[in-house]
C-alpha cells in the first residue's frame, strides 16, 4: 500500500515531528511504502513563540521525507494537492492540530480525494484548540469536511468532532502510542551526572513547551506549600518558554523558589530526552486543559510515575493509584500528589505500574486504526 503522511517532520523539530516520523516507521514495518510530506514554511516567524522551527540534529537516513508545503502559499498546496492527485497513494494521513493548518491541509486533501481512489484520513489531535481565536471554527471546519474518516488520540477529541458535525463520518479513539525513539532509560546516577544534579535532592520534572494552558503556574504554586518545600525536591523545569516568561519569573520570586528549581529552558534535543526522564521521580503534567499529552507516553516509555491533572483525555491513560496521580488542577491538590509521593516512597509500585500499563500503547494499533477507519486493507490482507 502507498501510503503518504502529510504534516511536521524533519527539519522541523518538536513532538510533531517525532511523531509522524515513528508512525512512518510502524508502516514501513507493516509492508507499506511510505513518505512523508513536510513543510517547506510550517508557521511565519510572528505565528511562531519559540527560538527555532528547525532541528539541529542530524536527518533519519530510512524515511523518505519531502520538504514541499507552504502553509500560507496557496501555489504550494495547489501544487502539492494536484501532484498527489496524480500519483494515486492509496491512502494519505493527515496530522491535524491547530485551525490555521485548515486552509492550506483542507485543500490538499479536496484536490488528493479527486482522484477517486485515494482516502484521506486524519489524526486530530484537537478540533478545539487550547487557544481560541477568530475563525477557528470555519477553519477548523473547512479541513474536517475534506476528510473520509478521523482517528483521535483521546474521548473528549472524538466527542468534539461529532458536537461539530462529523459524527457520520468513520472515526475511532485509539491512545497515544509510546514515544519509544528515545532510546532507552538510564541509570537515576547517570542521568543525574549528565546533567549535572545534585544527587542530594529529588527532581520532580515538568517537560515541554511552557504555554499558559500547561499550568507550569499552578506546579509552581504546589512547590510553594510548605510541606513541599520541607521536602530535599526540586522541580526540574525542562521545555522553551512559548510565552512570555515573566508572570513565572514573578511567581518564582514571590515565593522564594529559586533556589528550588532547575531550569532547562530552551528547546530539548532529542538525544537528551533519556536523561531528564531518567533523572526525574515523577513527571508532572498541571495542564488547566487538554486532549491528550505526548509527554504521558514519553513518560510510559522511560518508566516513570505520572501527576495529571483531570482535565480533557489526561486522565484516560493514567490509571489512578497504579502509575500516579489525578488530580484537580489546584496547587492544594498536587501539593497533597507530590506529599503523598515522597512521604509515602510510591516510586517503585508505579514504576512497576507503569511499565506494565505501557504494554497497551503499540504503534501496531494506531496503524491498524488508520486503515480501518480508511476502508482499506493492510498489505497482509487484515484490515
Amino acid at each position: 500500500m502507498k501510503v503518504v503522511i502529510i504534516g511536521p517532520a524533519y527539519p522541523l523539530r518538536g513532538g510533531l515531528a517525532t511523531y509522524n516520523e515513528r508512525l512512518a516507521r510502524a508502516l514501513q514495518a507493516a509492508g507499506d511504502e511510505v513518505r512523508l510530506v513536510t513543510f517547506s514554511l510550517q508557521y511565519p516567524d510572528f505565528l511562531f513563540p519559540g527560538q527555532t522551527q528547525f532541528s539541529t540534529e542530524a536527518g533519519p537516513t530510512d524515511l523518505h521525507i519531502e520538504v514541499s508545503l507552504n502553509s500560507v502559499n496557496p501555489l504550494s498546496w495547489l501544487a502539492v494537492g494536484r501532484r498527489l492527485r496524480r500519483e494515486r497513494p492509496d491512502l494519505v494521513v493527515f496530522r491535524f492540530w491547530l485551525p490555521f493548518m485548515g486552509p492550506a491541509l483542507g485543500t490538499v486533501a479536496r484536490l488528493v480525494r479527486g482522484n477517486g481512489h485515494t482516502r484521506v484520513v486524519a489524526i486530530t489531535d484537537n478540533v478545539i484548540p487550547h487557544e481560541k481565536r477568530p475563525g477557528d471554527g470555519p477553519l477548523t471546519r473547512y479541513f474536517l469536511s475534506a476528510c473520509n474518516g478521523f482517528v483521535t488520540m483521546s474521548r473528549s477529541v472524538l466527542n468534539d468532532l461529532q458536537r461539530l458535525g462529523f459524527g457520520r463520518q468513520p472515526a475511532l479513539y485509539r491512545p497515544h502510542p509510546l514515544y519509544d525513539n528515545f532510546g532507552p532509560a538510564k541509570p537515576k546516577v547517570a542521568a543525574l551526572a549528565t546533567l549535572g544534579l545534585d544527587p542530594a535532592f529529588q527532581y520532580v520534572l515538568f517537560f515541554g513547551f511552557i504555554r499558559a494552558y500547561k499550568g507550569l503556574d499552578i506546579l509552581l504554586e504546589a512547590m510553594a506549600d510548605a510541606r513541599v518545600a520541607a521536602l530535599p525536591v526540586k522541580l526540574l523545569i525542562a521545555g522553551e518558554f512559548y510565552e512570555d516568561a515573566a508572570p513565572y519569573e514573578a511567581l518564582i520570586q514571590r515565593y522564594h523558589l529559586e533556589s528550588r528549581l532547575v531550569r532547562a529552558t530552551d528547546f530539548i534535543p532529542n538525544e537528551q530526552v533519556a536523561n531528564y526522564f531518567s533523572a526525574a521521580d515523577l513527571v508532572v503534567q498541571p495542564y488547566k486543559n487538554a486532549t491528550q499529552s505526548g509527554v504521558s507516553q514519553v513518560a510510559y516509555h522511560f518508566g516513570r510515575p505520572m501527576l495529571v491533572t483531570d482535565v480533557g483525555g489526561l486522565a484516560e491513560l493514567i490509571p489512578a493509584g497504579v502509575v500516579g496521580y489525578v488530580v484537580p488542577p489546584t496547587a492544594s491538590a498536587i501539593a497533597d500528589a507530590l506529599v503523598d509521593f515522597y512521604a509515602n516512597d510510591r516510586e517503585e509500585s508505579f514504576a512497576a505500574g507503569v511499565r506494565e500499563e505501557a504494554k497497551k500503547f503499540s504503534w501496531e494499533v494506531m496503524v491498524a486504526a488508520l486503515k480501518e477507519v480508511a476502508g482499506l486493507r493492510a498489505a497482509n490482507g487484515e484490515v
